[in-house]
């Protein structure tokens, strides 16, 4: 698995937070199943606020698994899309979903987070993980990202410094 592809999983797969796995359920959805991958307590920020605390919910849904993030009395839910590759965020205003800009994590504040800092996870676990899975390409390294094209696919993933090019 190629590092953007381990990166794109893992940002959201099972490294969304850093608390406790609680327990695994299936729920009946409609015609299909849902499975509640996990359910993690951590802290959260919108609109780069300071992190509150929040409830993080992972639900694979077959084709996707969607990520829950319930903050006080908002939700706000991130689904992660295989074959290619593709993030969204749900809009509760439009009640769709619209294609991610970026996902990025910074390892010295041990957070993740979608598109700048409309919404932030801390993370320790998860990331650690990431330094300790791949330490020779992850080595003095603080920040990785991937940016979205209009088409919600990955078009271009940096490091460090190399994400203010990205950013442009």
């Amino acid at each position: 698995m190629s590092l953007r592809h381990h990166l794109l999983r893992g940002l959201l797969r099972g490294g969304l937070a850093m608390a406790a796995v609680t327990t695994t359920v299936i729920l009946s959805a409609g015609e299909g199943k849902s499975e509640v991958l996990y359910t993690l307590t951590t802290q959260c920020s919108l609109k780069g606020e300071p992190a509150k605390a929040c409830i993080v919910e992972a639900v694979d849904e077959g084709e996707s698994t969607l990520y829950r993030h319930k903050i006080g009395g908002k939700v706000m839910t991130v689904r992660v899309r295989d074959q290619p590759v593709r993030m969204d965020l749900w809009s509760n205003d439009s009640k769709s979903w619209t294609s991610l800009k970026r996902a990025e994590a910074r390892f010295s504040t041990n957070t993740v987070c979608f598109n700048g800092k409309d919404l932030c996870v801390v993370n320790p676990n998860y990331l650690n993980s990431v330094v300790q899975d791949r330490p020779a390409l992850m080595k003095d390294r603080d920040h990785v990202m991937v940016h979205f094209g209009s088409d919600g696919r990955v078009d271009a993933s940096c490091y460090d410094d190399g994400c203010d090019v990205v950013r442009k």
